[in-house]
């Protein structure tokens, strides 16, 4: 009876630890499908080499017989610039040297510069993100006697000769003497340092000094996939106007041509809204020496949050409102003028506010009569409106150029609102942010599923997260290779599918229990089973050692 009790222990004991505890083991496990580690800590040092294609073409009269021998001829320029222990940055210029052909010595005829520049965009086009500077003679009458430089609405620029490059006398000396001027060019129509080092702003911690280089970049909207634009008419006295506005046909001509050319960049959707009775959050000061009412620029911060809470929110959308708003001040209150820091008006009549939309205050004091029969219908002048929303707009887009030099002519941007350059200029900017916002997101993503182990990691996190990590590489390929628009898009890819990955809500660890609850949920389970088997086994054990102790001292 006693060796059958020893067996049957030792069986339940053997059947638990063999059977029981590997089963409970996995059945109870953490799934957490595999990621590519070693690809996310190669992408968290982020070595991005960004290469752009330069062609210098040189007019009839730039170059001698003796130069021109040595033409077409190609060189590369590197620079490298380490922005912190984790990020360096590498710029490499390929400058491609020709002489210009027949047809472009015809274009580079004609009697002005943005002519010249029309007819050279019906010869070529130049690629996205390349640039082609034409060098002309001094004595060319392309651009005025205080320009040097113009800068085209495509992808093109004038280069006046000037003396001091004729000094040398051999191709490489020439090319020596040009080669500050081109990088001034290609600082201006291409990426610079500046704005590079801007769009790493959420990943790299700049000085309070390099703040201050980075304020326009601040002022844009952060990179999204896309954007909604919202433009409201606020009537705060509709008895006194009547107001019209034909914001479709206005959205139509002046905004619509800029959103179409930046679709690359970001999807856009517009929406637009009459709000009566909608008045602002301060009380504008009467100038008694102007009869008119001033808003200072001290209290212009005061204006946005009372009209924000009737605005309304896209709910169905996360992705950021650009909110512009044409107000009309009521008759008690007209004409309103905004005043600037140092008290002068404003010429606009408007402001922007960083990362929200702008304002433009609108006075209709003008419309009325000897008389006026209240209410008065107002038609508004929407070209007036659009002019400054327009400029806001690309503001708040990030659409912006380094200062040019002061020999520097910049060609009007035409009726689409961009030019060719500004686009390129735009998309290596939000490239660089794209590829750093994804690999901030998939590195910390990596180092919080590290960290917390009994978070699930499904399958579907894992192929949002492989496929972030192979559309971060493929970006970061493409800036190498200088394929701008095949970079621009890969980078989208990448940082949607990791704030999928990363918001994913599967991965809240909430959802699970830390390992102070489950030892407080597995001991009242395992505990009664346990102790039983435990003192069985220790009494087995222990009635063996006394049987053997028993047979040595027997045989002593």
């Amino acid at each position: 009876h006693l060796l059958k009790c020893q067996l049957a222990a030792l069986s339940i004991a053997v059947v638990v630890i063999i059977v029981g505890v590997p089963l409970w083991w996995r059945t109870t496990e953490t799934y957490r499908a595999w990621l590519p580690v070693s690809q996310i800590n190669e992408l968290a040092k982020l070595q991005l080499q960004l290469s752009a294609d330069v062609e210098v073409v040189f007019a009839r009269g730039t170059v001698t017989p003796e130069q021109q021998k040595k033409i077409p001829l190609t060189q590369t320029q590197d620079e490298e610039h380490g922005v912190d222990e984790d990020t360096a940055l590498r710029y490499r210029y390929e400058t491609k040297y020709r002489t210009a052909t027949i047809m472009e010595e015809d274009a580079l005829n004609q009697p002005t510069a943005a002519e010249a520049d029309l007819s050279l965009l019906t010869l070529s086009e130049s690629p996205c993100g390349s640039l082609v500077v034409y060098i002309i003679p001094q004595s060319s009458s392309l651009l005025p006697e205080d320009v040097n430089v113009y800068v085209g609405q495509r992808r093109t620029a004038l280069l006046r000769m000037g003396p001091q490059m004729r000094v040398g006398k051999t191709l490489e000396q020439l090319l020596a003497h040009l080669e500050p001027r081109i990088k001034q060019v290609l600082q201006v129509m291409s990426f610079s340092h500046a704005d590079i080092t801007a769009a790493l702003s959420d990943r790299v911690r700049f000085s309070p000094d390099s703040k201050e280089s980075i304020a326009d970049s601040m002022r844009a909207f952060k990179s999204s996939p896309g954007y909604e634009i919202t433009f409201s008419l606020l009537n705060p006295d509709p008895k006194s106007h009547r107001l019209h506005w034909d914001i479709e046909g206005a959205v139509e001509t002046y905004i619509q041509p800029l959103l179409t050319k930046l679709s690359p960049v970001a999807n856009f959707s517009l929406d637009s809204q009459t709000l009566h009775y909608a008045m602002l959050g301060v009380n504008p000061r009467f100038d008694s020496s102007r009869s008119a009412y001033t808003l200072n620029a001290d209290s212009l911060a005061h204006v946005i949050n009372p009209v924000e809470a009737r605005l309304g929110s896209n709910a169905a959308s996360s992705n950021p409102v650009l909110n512009f708003l044409l107000y009309v001040p009521d008759a008690n209150h007209s004409p309103l003028y905004i005043h600037d820091r140092h008290k002068q008006e404003v010429r606009t009549n408007a402001f922007h506010s960083p990362r929200w939309g702008g304002i433009m205050v609108y006075n209709v004091n003008g419309f009325y009569g000897p008389e006026p029969q209240f209410p008065v219908d107002i038609n508004i002048n929407m070209a007036k409106v659009m002019g400054v929303f327009l400029a806001q707009l690309r503001l708040l887009l990030g659409v912006q150029s380094s200062s040019p030099p002061s020999d520097f002519l910049i060609a009007p941007c035409g009726s689409a609102g961009l030019a060719d350059w500004e686009l390129d200029r735009l998309m290596w900017s939000r490239s660089v942010e794209n590829v750093a916002t994804a690999t901030t997101t998939i590195t910390s993503l990596a180092q919080l599923l590290d960290q917390i182990g009994n978070i699930v990691i499904n399958d579907n996190i894992a192929q949002q997260v492989s496929s972030a990590v192979t559309s971060l590489q493929l970006a970061v390929g493409e800036l190498e290779a200088g394929n701008l628009g095949f970079a621009l898009q890969y980078s989208k890819e990448a940082i949607l599918a990791s704030e999928k990955a990363f918001f994913d809500p599967s991965l809240l660890h909430l959802l699970y229990f830390p390992d102070d609850q489950k030892f407080a949920i597995y001991i009242p389970l395992f505990l009664p089973m346990c102790v039983p088997i435990l003192l069985s086994l220790l009494k087995i054990v222990s009635e063996a050692r006394q049987r053997r102790r028993e047979k040595q001292a027997k045989k002593d």
